[in-house]
């Protein structure tokens, strides 16, 4: 087909997650050594991507981040510099002629909540589509993987683009190269109680993971016990949260939160920020049964299960020096048209 025949625009759209326990065992060397396990579900806070084909150049416009790049050709995808992702993502799956690639997040940048993950899922829709090409959800997650991890070297693990690509609420297990999926089914009821009752803040200060993680796993392959067995309570709190959501038991799910991060706080001395430690203090004192970080943690945002209605605590939240994200559950994954 003619590049005339083709639709102006693309577009594609993929949720975020909330990694409730588990986070971290994903990521490599860890995930191929030991095996890890992740809990997550999605929520309805997406990166949006739109791809316009013309002109001559090929532009590139992240309004997430204020920030705009433009190439003449081709040979200005080269890797690193200004909007890493996006022309990593455009070295693997490009289209001809020119174009403006356009991103935008529900969400801050850094905040924690797989928002480069599901940007990567995103991508690969979008331009999947341009290229008329057709893809599984498991196939885009891992493509989107190849194209964060590998392509822009950002490292990471897989779990933000399964989630961003599949929705829902999921327990995953990784043993590279391979994925296990687990489609969790909640109660209907608790789902509801479990969204009334999430409170979800951002600290107004984002995080970069790179070098947390970096420093985390290079600690791992050196055989730092402390790490090996943080590293190992985090996985079993993912293989305890599964069973805690199928049972529908909010004061073992909560349980679990503030064991897992726990043992997070014990991979990293950054691990917890100053601001994260005042919102934690607040929330707590307002009612919370539990919570951790969102994410690898150095900033970006927080999740706790309060005793009742989580807007009752917004107010200690503004007073912390934060803010409330909005939280309710997403089904479906990534979308492209």
């Amino acid at each position: 087909m003619r590049r005339s025949d083709l639709p102006i625009a693309f577009h594609a759209a993929a949720p975020m997650r909330l990694d409730f326990a588990g986070g971290w065992t994903d990521v490599p060397p860890f995930s191929a050594r030991e095996g890890g396990v992740v809990v997550n579900g999605a929520v309805a806070l997406r990166a949006h991507v739109e791809l316009r084909l013309g002109g001559t150049l090929l532009r590139f416009v992240s309004e997430e981040l204020g920030e705009t790049l433009e190439c003449a050709n081709a040979g200005g995808l080269t890797p690193g510099g200004r909007l890493p992702l996006l022309k990593a993502a455009l070295r693997m799956f490009p289209v001809l002629g020119g174009f403006t690639l356009t991103t935008r997040s529900d969400a801050p940048a850094g905040s924690g909540l797989g928002s480069s993950g599901a940007l990567g899922v995103a991508l690969v829709g979008a331009l999947s589509r341009a290229r008329q090409e057709s893809r599984t959800e498991p196939d885009c997650a891992d493509q989107a993987w190849q194209v964060e991890t590998i392509e822009a070297e950002l490292p990471g693990g897989k779990q933000d683009q399964y989630a961003a690509a599949l929705g829902g609420f999921h327990r995953f297990s990784f043993r590279d190269p391979d994925v296990g999926i687990e489609p969790l089914t909640l109660e209907p009821d608790f789902m509801a109680a479990l969204e009334r009752q999430m409170l979800l803040c951002y600290t107004n200060k984002s995080r970069v993971s790179g070098d947390t993680i970096s420093r985390v796993m290079q600690g791992f392959e050196r055989g730092d016990r402390v790490l090996t067995s943080a590293l190992h309570g985090i996985k079993a709190a993912g293989e305890a949260m599964a069973e805690a959501l199928r049972r529908a038991d909010l004061a073992r799910v909560a349980a679990l939160l503030s064991e897992n991060w726990k043992h997070q706080q014990a991979l990293d001395a950054g691990m917890q920020t100053p601001e994260m430690a005042r919102l934690e203090q607040a929330v707590l004192a307002a009612g919370a049964l539990g919570g951790k970080a969102a994410g690898a943690g150095a900033g970006g945002s927080m999740f706790f299960i309060m005793k009742g209605n989580a807007r009752d605590a917004a107010d200690a939240v503004t007073a912390a020096g934060a803010r409330v994200l909005p939280v309710s559950w997403a089904s479906e994954g990534v979308r492209s048209w």
